[in-house]
């Protein structure tokens, strides 16, 4: 039998081999599909996991944290650097801060009890409110030397810190209540 018996056998299978490559794409699809998913929710178990870790110890607090590089309080709060979420831990002397969305449990930076002392607060401005949620209240701290850690935090360095209402009042008790002569290392 010749070509010319059957014209349309090459549309047959030219017809089925696209119908094939069609259900391949969408099985690619799917697959692509699933395994984003399941990043996604490996991703979310890995931070809540990692957050569980953080505040097993107690006393956490959200917080925001800026480093306001070479910034003047008469310059818009916009021009200030930005805004990292985090987590917030007290500790016997220190407060440690962790990123909301780091991988380690290892503090992002600690400050000193006796070196961190709040120089104002304010309420955010409408750039600040979008960033931060609402009902949060910003502190300006002023970080004393060398007994603050972590990058970019020269002595003497300014930070703001971004809590809710009542946090800002656990941070101002927990500043307040240092065992005496903690300030020269006397109290263990």
């Amino acid at each position: 039998m010749t070509d010319q018996a059957y014209p349309f056998a090459g549309c047959v299978a030219s017809t089925a081999s696209s119908a094939f490559a069609g259900q391949s794409v969408a099985l690619d699809s799917a697959w692509l599909l699933g395994a984003l998913v399941i990043a996604l929710v490996v991703a979310a178990v890995v931070l809540a996991g990692r957050r569980y870790l953080i505040e097993r110890g107690g006393g956490t607090v959200d917080c925001g944290l800026r480093k306001p590089a070479g910034a003047t309080p008469d310059q818009p709060a916009s021009h200030r650097g930005r805004w990292r979420l985090g987590i917030a831990a007290y500790r016997l002397d220190e407060l440690r801060w962790y990123s909301a969305f780091g991988l380690t449990i290892r503090p992002a930076h600690t400050f000193g009890r006796g070196q961190l002392s709040v120089v104002s607060r304010r309420r955010p401005d409408a750039a600040e409110a979008i960033s931060l949620g609402p009902g949060r209240v910003i502190v300006q701290c002023r970080l004393a030397e060398s007994d603050s850690t972590g990058p970019d935090l020269p002595e003497a360095a300014m930070v703001e810190l971004a809590l809710a209402e009542s946090a800002l009042t656990g941070l101002l008790a927990w500043l307040e209540a240092a065992p005496p002569g903690s300030q020269f290392g006397w109290a263990s």
